[in-house]
């Protein structure tokens, strides 16, 4: 007591920074003020700081009294179920990293599941517990995958805390109406005064809402301002117009080709080639049947190719980009666009009423094929032509297993995604089961989740086989991960045998055996508890 109290009634220093480098120094080489050198000196300090602390704690003014805030609206939806909401604070309490790294072993990756939990409770229409919002909205905000999952999810309550909290402030500009909600379809004057006067994100938000709904309403609120809009904002509310497109969107996109802005132009040109009637797409087809035809006079029908020798001004208007990128030659550079931007039912007339995969099965002279066969590729993805990509894509046991036309691995993913789900396993699954996962992992992410049997045996076996050939079981990470979120939780039984340690071949990697049974324990126990997971979310039935 008499030290604290010879520290209060010593002279105190003018600042706190004072005894912030006091502090710093150390008090063998500095002293407070009117302290004496020696051992009682840190003491001394350490009082003053406390006093000092006290003092400035004490002079603060109180802050004026803000207006509380509204009550959190309600949230109509019916609650999670106990075990569900449960489930939900694990998988969130789980963090990326919080393994250390090194190897995996055999406990589920948690926030892998988030995403697959999310759209399982979306699909139900629950709503969340309060308390697990905020944890929630942390999740999406460093996840932006989640976000549109988490934010529908979460529900109104998320905007009212993200209205609270500037961490939380994405939830504004990622839900549509986050700001300002989209007026209802007869609210005329609403829908009026929300496009003229609202935020950019917020008539972003009113394009999308209305385009799904009625796009003529929407494409008409774009004409009435487009001559004043920037053409950022121009760039942006044309690509909205993806949603719902069909001919009456022709004019305007017709009247786009002319924008000042170079993206502009190339985005209505790329909306207008979507449309195989359009005046453009029939454009693009004479100008591209002009550089392709069928030469009869070799032993075998031949596609002869002349690319153009210019881009003229037609050319550019109709969104072709003259300069071609570093490394591209001009001439190819403009033959595939305009290959890829004429209707692909122009080309059986064109070239004696073959059918896409008789077309595609014809040589091309002087080494145009990759060139025209990748603008086809790219023609067949933006028309969502069927018919065209069964062709390109060929068959999936073929030689290299991208038929003629697939370039890349990009494309041939592309070209399965206008497929149907169940046409996709099928050509997924022969492909994995003629050249196993080496090359599947871009294939395996346009199939429908989850995977559908076929894919999902031909995965498994393929596994199997990697294990018991001693391969490297780290370079199949990739599939593996995209097993445990996307096999059918049925298939766990069929995995029982394949978690006991194998005998590794001499020429196995060593340690190989138990890598490969770590793998295989953590896949039965990630599908287990994705069934736990969807059996606590389904409700219970009468």
């Amino acid at each position: 007591m008499r030290r604290t109290t010879a520290a209060m009634e010593a002279p105190l220093p003018d600042g706190w920074e004072e005894l912030v480098t006091t502090a710093l120094l150390g008090t063998d080489r500095r002293t407070p003020a009117g302290v004496a050198p020696g051992p009682g000196a840190p003491s001394a300090l350490l009082d003053a700081a406390a006093a000092a602390t006290v003092r400035r704690r004490a002079g603060l003014l109180p802050a004026r009294a803000a207006e509380r805030p509204p009550p959190a609206p309600a949230d109509p939806r019916p609650p999670l179920p106990s075990a569900a909401a449960r489930r939900l604070t694990m998988l969130l309490a789980d963090r990326p990293g919080s393994s250390g790294g090194g190897r995996r072993g055999t406990a589920p990756d948690l926030m892998e599941l988030l995403p697959q939990w999310l759209a399982a409770a979306n699909a139900h229409g629950f709503a969340p517990p309060p308390e697990v919002l905020p944890a929630l909205l942390d999740a999406a905000r460093g996840r932006t995958d989640l976000r549109p999952a988490a934010l529908r999810f979460a529900g109104p309550r998320a905007l009212w805390l993200a209205r609270l909290n500037p961490a939380w402030r994405f939830a504004l500009r990622s839900t549509p109406g986050g700001g300002r909600s989209v007026p209802g379809l007869h609210d005329t004057d609403g829908i009026w005064d929300l496009w003229e006067e609202g935020l950019f994100a917020e008539r972003v938000a009113l394009l999308a809402a209305l385009r799904s709904r009625e796009p003529d309403v929407a494409r008409g609120l774009l004409e009435s301002t487009w001559a004043t809009e920037r053409a950022e904002d121009r760039l942006m509310f044309l690509d909205s117009l993806r949603t719902g497109l069909g001919p009456d969107d022709e004019p305007f996109l017709e009247q786009a080709l002319g924008d000042r802005s170079r993206n502009v132009r190339a985005t209505a040109a790329e909306l207008l080639s979507a449309l195989p009637g359009s005046a453009l797409a029939q454009r693009m087809a004479v100008r591209a049947g002009a550089c392709v035809a069928v030469d009869h006079t070799r032993d075998v029908p031949t596609i002869a190719v002349e690319a153009p020798h210019e881009c003229d001004a037609s050319m550019e208007c109709d969104g072709v980009v003259a300069k071609a990128p570093a490394g591209r030659g001009e001439r190819s550079w403009w033959l595939g666009q305009l290959v890829e931007a004429a209707p692909l039912g122009t080309w059986s007339r064109r070239l004696g009423g073959r059918t896409p995969q008789e077309i595609v099965a014809l040589p091309v002279a002087d080494d145009w094929q990759g060139e025209l066969h990748a603008a086809w590729c790219r023609a067949a993805v933006r028309q969502r032509d069927m018919a065209w990509s069964r062709a390109l894509l060929g068959d999936p046991s073929a030689p290299e297993a991208g038929g003629p036309g697939a370039v890349s691995l990009a494309e041939r993913a592309k070209l399965l995604g206008t497929l149907n789900a169940g046409e996709r396993a099928e050509w997924v699954a022969g492909f994995i089961e003629t050249h196993g996962l080496s090359e599947a992992f871009q294939l395996l992410g346009v199939c429908a989740v989850p995977w559908a049997a076929p894919v999902g045996r031909a995965v498994v076996d393929a596994l199997n086989i990697a294990r018991d050939a001693g391969s490297y079981p780290w370079s199949f990470s990739g599939v593996m991960g995209l097993a445990e979120r996307c096999l059918d939780p049925s298939e766990a039984g069929r995995l029982d045998a394949l978690l006991a340690v194998p005998d590794e071949p001499e020429n196995a990697s060593p340690g190989a055996g138990g890598y490969w049974s770590e793998a295989f324990q953590r896949l039965v126990t990630t599908l287990r508890l994705r069934a736990a997971m969807l059996a606590e979310l389904t409700p219970p039935g009468p």
